[in-house]
């Protein structure tokens, strides 16, 4: 199973336990975290189920790619990280 994590920043926000999640890309992981933690949805994905602008998830150190629909492949060793983006100028 993958596992996912998430910052303290957001945990001051939501609360958001690590845990074990099952799925082959992103979006499955979120959708089996959501269903022990629903109210994780609407902090971490906008009303079309895309990741909203200010959160950032990484795969194994790497961010992902596909922010809209989740699509990319994640492997059963794999740690996601889900943090808050960080901008500014």
């Amino acid at each position: 199973m993958t596992l996912i994590r998430f910052t303290r920043n957001i945990q001051r926000h939501i609360e958001c336990p690590p845990t074990e999640a099952s799925g082959s890309t992103i979006a499955e992981v979120l959708e089996s975290y959501f269903k022990t933690n629903p109210q994780a949805r609407g902090y971490l994905l906008d009303d079309q189920g895309a990741l909203r602008k200010h959160m950032a998830i990484f795969v194994n150190g790497t961010q992902i790619k596909d922010r809209t629909h989740l699509s990319d492949a994640i492997g059963e060793d794999d740690v996601v990280d889900v943090m808050q983006a960080l901008s500014g100028g």
